[in-house]
């Protein structure tokens, strides 16, 4: 095998996020479930004997993809990702890898993190590594909190800095995702002052009696503070007669659908700009088993 093509990089939404606590380091403790959705990033890994790592990014463009080249920069995830794993191996082999961006960047999605998950699913194929699961996390870990969660490929229960990553099933359900156009540095929440990092500790039974409506984003009230397109974006939603909420450290908020909503699928003319989809959750990970 010299390429795969077409490999999913799905995104999450966050359910509920509680901060409780904050570690000696800084690092924040958390709790939260992970959902994996169908809103996805696509990529194609190719051989390369000469060693190298180069990247390129793939514009849909009338439902067709036109590849553009770029120069990418150093910390770019992907690249990152396959050089980790290139090292850790002692791999000699390269390669090209394409990406065709879906997720909007600085949305709480994971983008970035689930592309580096897939990039070294694949390239561990590739190269013919065999490398265990347990191997790539540690390499994911180094790279990004919410790597290991989509290595593993499972709906979550998220704990720790989200390095404790328990499986949990959810039933299937339709949500809607509004994406304001401008997003949100996940620096900038994490440090702001008034952000509540005493939340009480959850357990999965308490989630499980009400999956979808369960707890609360403690990110989100500092998001409301410093972006306005956040509180816009969940007036929006709410005004369609929903529950919304923000995932991850934003700007994009959700609400689960329940199919009897005679819900406006298309941004009004003041959300220029903004980016909405209706997405299903996923049963699983498409590359899940990819390594054991």
């Amino acid at each position: 095998m010299q390429a795969f093509y077409d490999l999913p990089a799905p995104a999450k939404l966050n359910l509920f996020l509680h901060i409780t606590g904050r570690r000696a380091d800084g690092y924040h403790l958390l709790q939260s479930v992970f959902m994996l959705i169908d809103w996805a990033d696509s990529m194609d890994v190719m051989l390369r004997s000469d060693g190298m790592i180069s990247r390129e990014d793939s514009q849909p463009s009338g439902g067709h993809a036109a590849a553009v080249a770029e120069v990418l920069p150093g910390d770019d995830l992907c690249v990152r990702a396959a050089r980790a794993l290139q090292t850790a191996s002692s791999c000699k082999h390269g390669a090209h890898i394409r990406l065709r961006k879906q997720i909007p960047i600085q949305a709480g999605m994971g983008g970035g993190s689930s592309d580096a998950a897939t990039c070294l699913l694949a390239l561990n194929r590739l190269w013919g590594l065999h490398l265990p699961l347990s191997t790539l996390e540690q390499l994911g870990l180094q790279l990004g909190a919410d790597v290991p969660f989509f290595l593993r490929g499972s709906h979550a229960w998220v704990e720790g800095v989200g390095e404790s990553i328990t499986p949990i099933v959810l039933p299937a359900a339709q949500f809607v995702v509004l994406k304001p156009q401008s997003g949100l540095p996940t620096h900038a929440i994490f440090a702001h002052p008034a952000l509540k990092r005493d939340s009480a500790h959850a357990i999965i039974s308490g989630f499980a009696a009400d999956p979808y409506g369960f707890g609360h984003n403690d990110l989100q009230p500092i998001a409301e503070l410093i972006n306005s397109q956040v509180p816009q974006a969940l007036l929006a939603l709410s005004a369609q007669g929903l529950r919304p909420r923000m995932t991850g450290s934003g700007s994009a908020v959700f609400a689960k659908l329940s199919g009897d909503e005679n819900f406006n699928t298309a941004p009004e003319n003041e959300f220029e700009g903004w980016q909405q989809k209706v997405c299903s959750n996923l049963s699983a990970h498409p590359l899940r088993g990819w390594a054991v």
